[in-house]
């Protein structure tokens, strides 16, 4: 099999914030990254990420959305901008669910959990599980390795709880939604993407967003998605510095590493660069530029890292030799 060259300097930066930490193929849609995708379809040493194509080969965007038994012609879905992660996710998950449970059998559903169209409900080893109620007949269910769904929660796909992670008691989370690894979700939640490793364990409401990996919601926190008056919502382009429509729904985009107080509320469309600690008694701006600190503060270099790592260490990880180069970068960008 010839490899595959996946090239992401036509795309990378249209991505921002969320390709400042990460490179594309590391963003989770669906179930899977774009990464794991590939990884599955074509085998891990069938494809190549490049800056450009090398000269005589052809390449295809990085942004691309894989499927099972493609063809070059067929791939037609480009995650462009980070809007289209939620927008996408639905077909995403759909795809990323067959292409996991073919072939396998799902761990039993047990007594007490009311479901509808039990067929589309796959769940792994080790998912814990208990009078909850888990609908999809609008679309399938993804139960994870080691995740819990906890009594009282109302789901509705598709949705995906990916290894490790927790949906709280009460909760009420529409499709098309996912919870990355170790993720926490609570309160009502709609077609959202968690990266993994990051919370939103209270009440507020959350829809239309896409949340990076360590990022924390106080409790209460909400964020709209449509505009008052119905309108086109326009999301700030951190690549250009201008402002780009989204379409009508849009909620929050926030980056790696950034927290947000109790009662914050977002302003429709709003995006949070990387590492930010967001609290105030007025909504955050729509831009919220990376290392903020408050409403008009800019983090320091040794408490972000310090807060990042103690973040961390609450899911037995540490900031690391990488993470550190990264952040650096990127800090060192801001303050030019």
């Amino acid at each position: 099999m010839a490899i595959l060259y996946l090239e992401e300097d036509s795309c990378r930066t249209d991505l921002l914030p969320f390709t400042a930490t990460r490179s594309v193929l590391d963003i989770r849609i669906g179930i899977l990254t774009l990464r794991e995708k590939w990884e599955r379809i074509l085998g891990p040493g069938n494809f190549q990420l490049v800056g450009t194509a090398p000269s005589g080969e052809t390449a295809i965007p990085a942004n691309t959305l894989p499927t099972e038994n493609y063809t070059i012609e067929t791939l037609s879905t480009r995650i462009q901008y980070p809007w289209h992660i939620f927008q996408h996710n639905h077909q995403a998950l759909t795809q990323d669910f067959a292409l996991l449970t073919k072939g396998r059998q799902s761990q039993p559903i047990p007594d007490t959990v009311k479901t509808i169209h039990s067929d589309a409900i796959f769940i792994e080893e080790g998912a814990r599980l208990q009078h909850c109620l888990l609908n999809a007949s609008t679309g399938p269910i993804y139960i994870g390795r080691n995740a819990e769904i906890m009594e009282g929660s109302f789901i509705r796909g598709p949705f995906a709880a990916c290894e490790g992670a927790v949906v709280k008691m009460g909760a009420t989370i529409y499709g098309a939604t996912t919870l990355g690894p170790s993720s926490v979700a609570g309160g009502e939640i709609k077609n959202t993407v968690f990266f993994g490793y990051s919370n939103k364990g209270h009440d507020g409401y959350l829809g239309d967003s896409v949340i990076g990996e360590w990022c924390n919601l106080g409790a209460g926190t909400s964020a709209s998605n449509l505009k008052n008056n119905a309108g086109e919502v326009k999301v700030w382009h951190p690549a250009t510095g201008t402002t780009i429509s989204a379409g009508l729904k849009c909620g929050l985009l926030m980056a790696d590493y950034s927290r947000c107080a109790i009662n914050t509320s977002f302003n429709t469309g709003t995006v949070v660069g990387v590492c930010c600690n967001i609290y105030g008694q007025l909504p955050p701006p729509k831009y919220v530029r990376d290392f903020s600190w408050g409403p008009d503060q800019r983090y320091e270099w040794d408490k972000a890292l310090r807060d990042i790592d103690s973040w961390k260490k609450l899911k037995n990880q540490s900031l690391t030799d990488t993470e550190m180069l990264s952040l650096s970068h990127i800090f060192g960008h801001e303050t030019k």
